[in-house]
């Protein structure tokens, strides 16, 4: 029998080589934003043990790839935003091959997304998951996008009840993640 799957729409931006030195605004989301990491109190977040485990793990992420240093980030209830800096001629921490593109982007975040999810799932009996790929933005640095990008990090907490991540401004189709945050 012979099986076809669908080709995967790719969100990366094409011809960008993502182990190519610069910075990289990242949004990574739960699967259904459900609210696992915490709440938002007076304008600010206030993580519960998911939400540290997602702090700890990305602070950690240069530890594992040499070749980043990391920037503003911050972790919301449902999502995270970092900024990350891919730094020239470092190369990869671990090479996995020959490949030298085994450590871009997709690599850092793949192998960031796997820790946090081994991490919870030992804490809540395998049931958190993010949801499928993340949302990259390659920012420029010649102009005010890197500064824009940190501004919008530092004061997510404080714009959370418009935010388009927010399960009550969200509408999803099918099986809705309606289920209150979770504190562990």
């Amino acid at each position: 029998m012979t099986y076809t799957f669908k080709s995967r729409k790719t969100i990366r931006l094409k011809n960008h080589d993502y182990s190519k030195q610069g910075y990289y605004h990242v949004t990574i989301c739960t699967y259904n934003h459900l609210e696992t990491f915490g709440i938002i109190e007076n304008n600010k977040m206030a993580l519960n043990q998911c939400g540290e485990i997602v702090k700890n793990a990305w602070l950690d992420l240069p530890n594992h790839h040499k070749n980043i240093e990391l920037d503003e980030f911050i972790v919301m209830p449902n999502h995270i935003h970092g900024i990350i800096n891919v730094v020239a001629g470092a190369g990869p921490a671990r090479p996995s091959n020959k490949n030298t593109k085994n450590n871009n982007l997709s690599i850092i975040i793949g192998s960031y997304k796997s820790t946090v999810t081994k991490q919870i799932n030992k804490l809540n009996n395998n049931s958190f998951k993010w949801q499928r790929s993340f949302h990259d933005e390659v920012i420029r640095t010649s102009n005010r996008s890197l500064y824009n990008s940190r501004h919008y990090i530092v004061n997510n907490p404080a714009t959370w009840d418009n935010d388009e991540n927010n399960i009550k401004n969200y509408s999803v189709k099918g099986e809705a993640g309606l289920a209150p945050a979770t504190t562990f």
